[in-house]
């Protein structure tokens, strides 16, 4: 029981004392990042999804 307290009092003090946490502005900025960078992937599969149907549409009617 005694490792269990010490694991969650040193997982505290790591939280609290030896992490960064970014800024407001930073925290912002990466989250733009990801949502473009996601939007950008989705058109992009979705433009595989559009070729494929189309070549496999040509395949199967012939």
């Amino acid at each position: 029981m005694d490792k269990v307290r010490l694991y969650i009092i040193e997982s505290y003090n790591e939280l609290v004392n030896k992490v960064t946490w970014p800024s407001w502005a930073n925290l912002q900025q990466s989250t733009v990042l990801v949502v473009i960078g996601s939007l950008i992937l989705a058109f992009l599969i979705f433009l595989m999804d559009v070729a494929s149907r189309t070549v496999l549409d040509l395949i199967y009617g012939i």
